[in-house]
């Protein structure tokens, strides 16, 4: 099923005025972005579908260092992408304006990521399971609250480092009208779920919801 160009996510950048319809994700509508899209409109490595097709087909795109499914593949905020044959690596970040973009990474920058704790749950033998905003879930025996996030390594597929949300923390915006838009975390008011966030000019009040700590 495909989407009206118009309709689609505006953290897409595509132009919304050529063809009507574009292809969807395959989860993550509002989260992410086709793999299509970043091979072809973003990093410009292919000029149409079929040539994705052919590309992934031939084992020659990983995505968080795994190889990708198909065309339709959602990637979503700080997913990596690896280009086989030119050794090339990208981070899918977002600009100040909130769109996504790639950014060019090194290869051991391409094996690991940071994301978001939205959940937490004490299973069996007391092990703690933490579900993140990408849809992962991990046992991890760190503490982490949700809120905070974690950087995940991609070659033994855990955890590495708990990043705390608290005062001094650098942080992005990934949602809401300051999407693109990174500081330092001033105070945090947990009873009304907000953060005061230093954005440079002035400071802005900010649900914690809409951010992710950084380091």
């Amino acid at each position: 099923m495909h989407l009206k160009r118009q309709l689609s996510p505006k953290k897409w950048p595509i132009p919304r005025k050529e063809t009507v319809y574009i292809v969807r994700p395959d989860s993550n509508l509002r989260k992410g972005l086709p793999l299509l899209i970043v091979l072809r409109e973003m990093l410009k490595i292919v000029q149409n579908r079929k040539e994705a097709k052919k590309a992934i087909h031939f084992r020659n795109i990983l995505i968080n260092n795994r190889l990708a499914k198909d065309e339709k593949q959602s990637v979503s905020l700080f997913d990596t992408i690896t280009v086989i044959p030119s050794k090339k690596h990208f981070r899918i970040e977002l600009t100040e304006k909130g769109k996504f973009q790639v950014k060019e990474i090194s290869e051991s920058d391409a094996l690991r990521k940071i994301a978001k704790i939205i959940g937490k749950k004490i299973l069996n033998g007391k092990k703690t399971q933490l579900n993140l905003g990408d849809g992962q879930n991990f046992l991890s025996n760190l503490t982490c609250n949700i809120n905070d996030s974690v950087l995940v390594g991609f070659k033994e597929n855990k955890i590495e480092k708990c990043l705390p949300l608290k005062e001094k923390a650098n942080i992005i915006v990934f949602d809401g009208k300051h999407a693109g838009s990174s500081g330092t975390v001033i105070k945090i008011d947990k009873k009304n779920k907000m953060a005061e966030i230093n954005l440079g000019e002035k400071p802005a009040n900010i649900l914690i919801k809409q951010l992710i700590v950084m380091n």
